[in-house]
């Protein structure tokens, strides 16, 4: 159960800072994404982020490949954590 709670808090983390790393290349920055994703929920930190202006063009990127890895590794503990979540109650379900 605390493991399944742990990638749960681990995937949304992730998951925030990639809306984090998109609110870097708007007006609202990576800090304020990354913290209204973390104390709200992602979407809401998403939908604050997708309101804000973009950057003037010519803006340099500054993160490169992280996002990928970012994307990845949050996807990847997201879906452990469903695959733990529903694991578990279909295990409780069949005993």
């Amino acid at each position: 159960m605390a493991l399944t709670i742990a990638f749960g808090l681990l995937g949304g983390c992730f998951i925030s800072v990639l809306v984090g790393i998109l609110g870097s290349k708007r007006n609202i920055g990576f800090g304020w994404a990354f913290v209204l994703s973390l104390v709200f929920t992602p979407f809401v930190g998403l939908i604050c982020t997708l309101i804000s202006d973009p950057l003037p063009q010519g803006t340099p990127n500054r993160w490169g490949c992280l996002g990928v890895v970012v994307a990845i590794l949050g996807f990847l503990f997201l879906g452990i954590f469903l695959f733990m979540l529903l694991g578990g109650s279909l295990a409780v379900l069949a005993a």
